[in-house]
């Protein structure tokens, strides 16, 4: 053993050399080195390399919002979508239309126009009159005295107004369809009891259709009792007859528009030889009317 000044001068020389040794050795230790984990009870420990997934390794070297980051702060705003966001909550995603967050971006209201264009329902002004929360855009509420809006949507609804003319047309759309968009009121709201105490809504959709009330029309198989609630004297004649007319239905005759008067000649042909019809042109001479045939 080497002591004294000999041997401290050796220790000097010999300690780097050691330590870099040392260094050498944990560092080729760390090179293969990863994290471990346990698979449970008596197992062996087995290496497992950390892996950071490329979406989020993308946002936290871009800083950029997703959905999930919403969701901490503005909670019931995306319930809302969930529950009634229709396609806002299918086809659009939180950066689909605010682009970006304060204090960075200030301006983080979309106008709707920045993705509804190319209908004249999207050229008009004021959206949130009707579609007041961009996120449930299908809740839709109705502001007094609307029309023109209303037909850039239901334009099937606007030539029948203006075609066939009646009181209908001078009438708003919110008049008829404020309380629901999409509601369909019943006539007897504002026509009382209707033609007669007896008669319910789907009899008066037999005759008339609301956005053109006058043009009227009906199928026929219509049941002559409807008829009767407006035509009263010539349903009561044709019920008291004891003739085959009897039991003809009203749509039978009447079935080519409302209020047409048929010939006899349209059924009946021509039962009698030229000299009568010569000497009698019309058949009520003989016959008297239709509803009230002589025997």
């Amino acid at each position: 053993m080497v002591t004294g000044e000999t041997g401290k001068r050796l220790w000097q020389m010999a300690l780097p050399v050691s330590v870099s040794a040392l260094c050498l050795f944990g560092l080729l230790c760390c090179k293969g080195a990863t994290t471990t984990h346990y698979d449970g009870e008596g197992a062996t420990a087995k290496p497992t390399a950390k892996k950071v997934s490329a979406p989020v390794a993308m946002e936290e070297e871009t800083g950029l919002l997703s959905n999930r980051d919403c969701v901490k702060c503005h909670s019931q705003v995306t319930s809302v979508i969930a529950a009634k966001g229709e396609s806002h909550k299918t086809e659009v995603t939180c950066q689909d239309c605010h682009d970006g967050h304060p204090p960075e971006i200030k301006e983080v209201i979309p106008k709707c126009s920045q993705c509804h264009s190319g209908a004249s329902h999207y050229e008009l002004k004021g959206c949130l009159t009707c579609h007041s929360n961009p996120h449930t855009p299908l809740s839709i509420s109705l502001a007094d005295n609307l029309t023109a809006p209303c037909l850039t949507c239901h334009e099937e609804q606007k030539p029948q107004l203006v075609e066939f003319v009646s009181a209908h047309s001078d009438l708003d759309c919110t008049n008829c369809h404020q309380e629901k968009h999409g509601m369909v009121p019943s006539c007897l709201d504002c026509h009382d009891e209707g033609h007669s105490p007896e008669m319910v809504q789907a009899d008066c959709s037999n005759c008339h259709q609301a956005h053109k009330p006058l043009a009227v029309g009906y199928n026929d198989d219509l049941a002559s009792k409807q008829c009767a609630s407006c035509h009263t004297v010539a349903f009561d004649l044709l019920m008291a007859s004891t003739t085959k007319h009897h039991d003809v239905s009203c749509a039978t005759c009447h079935k080519k528009e409302h209020k047409m008067v048929p010939k006899c000649q349209d059924c009946h042909g021509e039962p009698h030889p030229a000299s009568i019809t010569a000497k009698f042109p019309t058949c009520g001479s003989c016959h008297n009317i239709a509803h009230d045939l002589n025997k």
